[in-house]
């Protein structure tokens, strides 16, 4: 008997897809269209709603689905899908990177596409196809809880590191063996919350949206991201999951994209519950078809809901028909069929946590923290009498030196355990294995307590609702130990910050200020007199005490740095290696300045509140080395171009301390007149340059004329001829920024005919 059409490898994948697609039952599309986890098991996937993809699947119940997989009646292979956001995050032992926020710290495209390259190399050994990552959504509110997951709060910087990152999981296409499916998401604005909360209506217009939030997802659709997630919320009223005009007037018409979008959690089911849109789920699943969505995540009703959609003939089989196609033209293309890239347990030992990974990941958290003050205590002494004293409860704390999706972050009910401690380098694990000489160590406070949220313990949709935070009071026997270690030490290492508690989906936190006993603590510590170095390890930026900032000697940020993160901190610590990284976002001076980031519209009435600053406490770009980094000499090669041509200039950098550094030069644009409200300036180019004691270069500079553009009130993104200002710097501060002119001259009429 001749075999299936869809089956033979020669046909090109269009011909296979609808030879499948024709064979196929009406509950089997369906199926095809759904992604599921495997919390319950796997069995009724398979057997009872033919799923196309499953997630959060554990070793053991990935092999069962196999199993059940090859006695199904066509023989589909599964897409197998799992967050793999900064490493490897559920698989035990796999290497885990600093999480996305610290990652962006580096300002380094093509670090991060190695990061990307080595997460797909450990990813794919394990059965695992596709990752739901990377996130574009721009951080502006810090109360948010999901802020670590992202690149921060540009929106140029975010298209950089993110075609970096899902260029190393793609590698060479769908039929790279080590390569992975990644994700573009939230799309779009989903970040843009209402007071900082998880999940709300993104109140933005379209022109805002074209502004800052779709730029990013532009470029990864137009360079072959493979796959799109959409965001939770709703826009202007209109749910993401059903936004025709985003979805198809913009995504699939303008920017012509081709790949398959996947919904997040029980999108179609929220249609239903929280947004009401729809009275059942005929209704709902109609609506998520037709506005082209592909793949379902976590929607169990969608099974009956769209075969009834069909019945009642709220939806044209065809539609469906076009979903399923796209699905199965990713399977055919990766090779799914001849070859379901199984869990290999030879390439798992060849490939995870090998020595080129730890490598890499040790040389990422170095270049992820940031040094944000210093009175020139640091480096610290290393002799054999100089004692340093270790205080904090993150000190020696492995799962907040992961971070969030990592082990025991808690989304994989079969990894609560965390990843093998011996594995991770916390900071108290780096500081005792470099110092040479005694550390003690006190933990001095508490964070938090949890306790249960009244409301019950899960949402609707199924997920587990996070407990209730309960802040730590002051312990005066952990404070008392922490002042005697200090007192008996020469030097003081506090490492404070956050928890996983206080960060995640449905954890955005109504304060920005350090949680529980820990500033009790840190008081207490700082008025012993002994030169205390604060180090911030946490999700995101923080709002520190008044005390820190004058009595501190030194403040470093150290985001979530991952398994190598505590190796790298001491590393920096001690001097062994230069401090490089940036804040690819803002630090708070308090709360209620969100949302804080540094290109927004200029107010009409000045800079401050009545009874606070606006000013933030470090600005993006911003952060120390110990050396002394000075910029003279700006000169704009080409001070009159037109939209077609590249913007040249050229900048003295020059080391004037004594110790190296790697400097990350920052230009930014400024369009001086413009037809609407624009921001003051804009990133649009880095360039990082090595610097010798005592040395200078000059550092050339392009920027496209086509990358200086407002979106004018008819949302049209344009070059408008003009005036502009090119600011070249160490930060975003104004204040920081040579400054040179040029003008973009109008297109030639002969030109445009």
């Amino acid at each position: 008997m001749t075999a299936p059409a869809y089956l033979d490898a020669t046909q090109p994948t269009p011909a296979r897809v609808a030879d499948l697609v024709s064979r196929m039952t009406l509950a089997e599309k369906v199926g095809q269209m759904m992604q599921m986890h495997t919390y319950d098991g796997v069995d009724h996937l398979i057997e009872k709603w033919h799923v196309g993809s499953i997630l959060h699947a554990s070793p053991d119940g990935l092999a069962r689905a196999h199993e059940l997989q090859d006695r199904s009646r066509l023989g589909i292979p599964l897409l197998i899908g799992e967050d793999c956001i900064h490493g490897h995050s559920f698989f035990k032992g796999a290497t885990i990177f600093p999480t996305q926020l610290g990652l962006a710290a580096t300002f380094d495209p093509e670090l991060i596409r190695r990061v990307g390259r080595a997460t797909a190399r450990e990813v794919s050994t394990t059965g695992i196809h596709w990752t739901f990552s990377p996130v574009l959504c721009i951080a502006r509110d810090l109360r948010w809880g999901r802020v670590s997951e992202t690149f921060g709060e540009d929106p140029w910087l975010i298209g950089e590191l993110a075609s970096a990152l899902f260029h190393g999981y793609q590698g060479d296409g769908a039929g790279d063996r080590e390569g992975i499916l990644a994700t573009a998401k939230h799309f779009a604005a989903y970040s843009e919350t209402q007071g900082g909360r998880d999940a709300s209506e993104a109140d933005v217009s379209r022109r805002k949206l074209r502004s800052w939030f779709l730029p990013p997802f532009e470029r990864v659709a137009r360079e072959g991201c493979r796959t799109f997630m959409l965001g939770y919320q709703a826009i202007d009223g209109t749910p993401i999951t059903i936004n025709d005009w985003l979805l198809n007037d913009v995504l699939r018409g303008e920017w012509g994209y081709d790949g398959m979008l996947i919904t997040d959690w029980d999108n179609v089911g929220n249609l239903v519950r929280e947004q009401r849109l729809f009275p059942d789920y005929a209704e709902a699943a109609a609506a998520a078809v037709k506005a082209g969505n592909d793949m379902i995540m976590t929607t169990p009703d969608f099974f009956t809901g769209a075969q009834e959609a069909v019945a009642r003939g709220l939806l044209d089989e065809a539609l469906i028909d076009a979903a399923v196609g796209r699905i199965l033209t990713v399977k055919f293309d990766m090779g799914l069929f001849e070859d379901q890239r199984r869990p290999d347990a030879a390439r798992q030992a060849e490939v995870i946590a090998c020595d080129e990974h730890t490598a890499l990941n040790l040389e990422v958290a170095r270049r992820s923290i940031v040094l944000l003050s210093n009175d020139g205590t640091l480096p610290l002494k290393r002799s054999a009498t100089h004692t340093l004293a270790v205080v904090g409860p993150n000190a020696d704390d492995p799962d907040v030196t992961l971070g969030d999706w990592a082990g025991a972050s808690g989304q994989a009910d079969w990894l609560m355990e965390g990843h093998p401690r011996e594995q991770i380098a916390t900071a108290l694990d780096g500081l005792r294995a470099l110092s040479g000489a005694e550390v003690t160590y006190a933990k001095g406070a508490d964070i938090l307590t949890v306790e249960p949220d009244p409301a019950g313990g899960y949402f609707a949709d199924g997920q587990p609702r996070a407990q209730i935070v309960v802040p730590a009071h002051p312990d005066e026997r952990l404070i008392a130990e922490a002042v005697a270690a200090a007192h008996a030490a020469d030097a003081v290492v506090a490492v404070v910050g956050d928890r996983g508690e206080l960060v995640g989906e449905a954890k955005s936190t109504a304060t920005l200020e350090l949680i529980g006993a820990q500033v009790a603590m840190l008081d207490a510590v700082l008025a012993t007199g002994t030169p205390t170095v604060v180090v911030l390890l946490a999700s995101k930026p923080h709002v520190l005490p008044a005390s820190v900032h004058e009595r501190a000697a030194a403040i470093v940020w150290a985001a979530n740095p991952g398994m190598q993160g505590g190796t790298a901190l001491a590393e920096i610590l001690f001097g062994d290696v230069e401090p490089s990284g940036r804040l690819p976002i803002s630090f708070a001076r308090h709360a209620g300045q969100q949302p804080t980031f540094y290109n927004q519209i200029d107010a009409q009435h000045g800079v401050r509140y009545a009874d606070l600053t606006q000013e933030p406490a470090w600005v993006f770009g911003e952060g120390l080395t110990y050396t002394t980094v000075e910029y003279a000499n700006l000169e704009v090669l080409t001070p009159s171009l037109t939209p077609d041509a590249v913007v040249r200039a050229a900048v003295t950098v020059a080391n004037t301390g004594t110790r190296p550094a790697l400097e990350t030069v920052q230009v930014y644009v400024r369009d001086v007149n413009s037809s609407v409200t624009w921001a003051d300036r804009e990133l649009k180019a880095i360039r990082q340059v090595a610097l010798e004691p005592g040395e200078s270069a000059r550092v050339e500079i392009e920027v496209p004329a086509s990358a200086c553009t407002i979106v004018n009130a008819r949302e049209e993104r344009v070059v408008e001829p003009g005036d502009f200002t090119l600011l070249v710097g160490p930060s975003s501060r104004r204040s920081d920024l040579l400054a040179g002119a040029f003008r973009i001259e109008p297109t030639p009429a002969s030109a445009i005919s």
